[in-house]
């Protein structure tokens, strides 16, 4: 069976649970959803998702626990919203941790501070969808001559959402709002790499 991981170390975990258990009820689809927050646990994962939170926290926990050789040595998709997008990248404005799946450079917190916060309609998949943005990162730049990386949606002219291959990095937090539409483009994703 294909199990989709809920990265659970930091963040907005529980939300991303339901909603992503909701878009597979949605679309009737044989796929586990489970909580993962070691090492053994992730390798048994088809595809990862990892929340917003503290990217800095988040990243030390991946490395110090080798989730991050898993997810390379078993090419396991990987789904990141805000912090989640920061770690997919190779660079981002602050010395830490990164996966480096994506060729992306992330700035942090560009959206300014929790108080900062804000809802939006944005446009992905040609819908219109509410992005929730919390201290939210953008794409400062991507590498243009790579042919697997298409830009998925921007706003305010800022990068919002990119894939490259199998990977997918969001500024915003789908999992806040009700709408189950990205999370099912995830699991199709997994789901055709099978």
């Amino acid at each position: 069976m294909v199990k989709i991981g809920i990265l659970n170390l930091q963040g907005a975990v529980s939300e991303h649970y339901d909603i992503t258990k909701k878009a597979v009820k949605n679309m009737g689809v044989d796929v586990d959803v489970e909580y993962v927050r070691y090492a053994d646990d992730v390798a048994e994962c088809d595809g990862l998702i990892i929340s917003g939170g503290e990217s800095t926290v988040i990243g030390k926990l991946i490395h110090k626990r080798g989730i991050d050789k898993v997810i390379k040595d078993n090419n396991i998709s990987v789904f990141g919203t805000c912090a989640g997008m920061v770690l997919l990248g190779k660079k981002t404005d602050f010395d830490q941790p990164l996966l480096g799946l994506m060729d992306i450079t992330v700035k942090r917190n560009t959206y300014g501070s929790q108080k900062d916060s804000f809802e939006s309609p944005i446009e992905i998949f040609g819908k219109e969808y509410t992005g929730v943005f919390i201290r939210a990162p953008v794409l400062e730049s991507y590498d243009e001559s790579k042919d697997d990386i298409e830009v998925l949606s921007t706003f305010d002219d800022e990068v919002i959402a990119i894939q490259q291959g199998q990977h997918i990095a969001i500024s915003f937090h789908p999992e806040l709002t009700e709408d189950t539409l990205i999370h099912e483009y995830f699991i199709r994703e997994v789901l055709n790499k099978q």
